[in-house]
């Protein structure tokens, strides 16, 4: 039986008419710094992780979905979505611990408990209720197609483009890198990973485990990247972040009905 049958998504086919099995795996700690516990603080409503569920559930090319997290209110929230929840240990659950690492332990764990190999691993963060649509599946596509090692979601710098940035000396300002650009038009286009998704071959975060002095090697070396706009994405990492969201949200007709006057905007006083 190919894996699809084990889960809801559309399979892609490889040349040799074998399967592609993508598993999706939600990212959420209870501990954040920041904002602890913010995977459930409230968002028009609802808690946050509810809306990664949203998106990873609607995703057609996901196989199966399931959640890592030390966070008891986040793994009641996922059982009650049909979400396979995965207990993350200690070891990999405070803020020293690399998402690689308990990426392959949430899909060890699923492997073990299914009695089947995943082919590609999509991670989702539990704090980002902002996506565009069909952007999982279109970073899954973009795997399989260019025979990568992972895609990664990309947004450009704008405003805080390095050519535009200064080191301080005192009060005297050093510029990061000496130029004379003052139009945003004539800055090279730069992009930083916007958090939204991360597909990467299970071969390439496996082969990872041993390079424990570079956080990034489970990347593998293709790596290849979608641009999306700005504003497509919110990585909520404080209260300012959380406004943002919610004012996307709010302006999106399919989540107007989710508008509540108790957000957690307001919980913080923004």
């Amino acid at each position: 039986m190919p894996p699809a049958a084990l889960g809801c998504g559309q399979a892609l086919g490889r040349a040799d008419n074998s399967w592609v099995f993508t598993l999706g795996v939600i990212l959420a700690r209870a501990g954040s710094k920041g904002l602890p516990n913010k995977c459930i603080r409230p968002v028009l409503g609802r808690p946050m992780i509810e809306y990664t569920i949203d998106h990873a559930l609607a995703a057609e090319r996901l196989n199966a979905v399931l959640l890592t997290t030390d966070s008891p209110p986040a793994q009641e929230i996922a059982r009650r979505r049909g979400v396979e929840v995965i207990e993350r240990p200690a070891e990999v659950a405070d803020d020293t611990a690399a998402v690689d690492s308990v990426a392959r332990h949430a899909v060890a764990c699923y492997e073990r408990g299914h009695g089947a190999t995943v082919d590609a691993v999509v991670l989702l963060y539990g704090n980002i209720p902002v996506r565009a649509p069909n952007i999982i599946d279109r970073a899954i596509v973009h795997l399989a197609e260019t025979g990568a090692d992972s895609v990664r979601t990309l947004a450009p710098i704008g405003k805080h483009h390095p050519d535009w940035l200064h080191t301080l000396d005192g009060d005297r300002m050093v510029q990061f890198r000496p130029n004379s650009i003052h139009r945003r038009q004539d800055l090279s286009p730069l992009y930083y990973h916007d958090g939204a998704v991360i597909a990467v071959r299970r071969a390439a975060l496996f082969a990872a485990a041993n390079a424990r002095n570079d956080p990034h090697a489970f990347f593998g070396r293709d790596r290849r990247g979608i641009v999306q706009a700005a504003d497509a994405t919110v990585d909520v990492d404080d209260p300012i972040d959380l406004c943002l969201a919610e004012a996307i949200l709010r302006s999106t007709p399919r989540n107007a009905k989710a508008f509540s006057i108790d957000t957690g905007c307001a919980a913080f006083g923004a």
